[in-house]
């Protein structure tokens, strides 16, 4: 069984930026592909970012590819997803998830371990 705990949500402005954070316990971080997804009111859940278990390849959604950066530290048990440039669009519940299989990680199907959520909100 893996926990996820994320933290390092808030209030920021636009234009502002925030890191997050996903601890991981129970597994080897370094077996897992790791994404971030998120919720906004009234809207279903979305992806936002993956990256494998090495950490060499990294995928974006086109609403946040060049503005949030997902990054991995093994040794930590930790992954990161820093958000630049926000926008009141990026206002959002961030899950962090883990995967044990590499495939389709811009979708939700191979992730079967779920962080409870931290609330990012962008004011404008």
């Amino acid at each position: 069984q893996v926990q996820l705990v994320e933290s390092g949500g808030g209030l920021v402005q636009a234009g502002g930026s925030l890191r997050l954070s996903c601890a991981a316990s129970g597994r080897t971080l370094s077996s897992l592909a790791m994404g971030w997804f998120r919720q906004a009111p009234g809207k279903e859940r979305e992806f936002v970012a993956a990256i494998t278990r090495s950490g060499g390849t990294t995928y974006y959604a086109d609403s946040v590819k060049g503005r949030f950066t997902i990054s991995r530290d093994n040794a930590k048990n930790t992954v990161y997803l820093q958000m630049n440039s926000l926008k009141p669009e990026d206002t959002a519940v961030y899950y962090c998830a883990a995967a044990p299989r590499t495939y389709s990680l811009n979708s939700d199907r191979p992730y079967d371990y779920w962080g409870q959520g931290t609330q990012v909100t962008v004011s404008s």
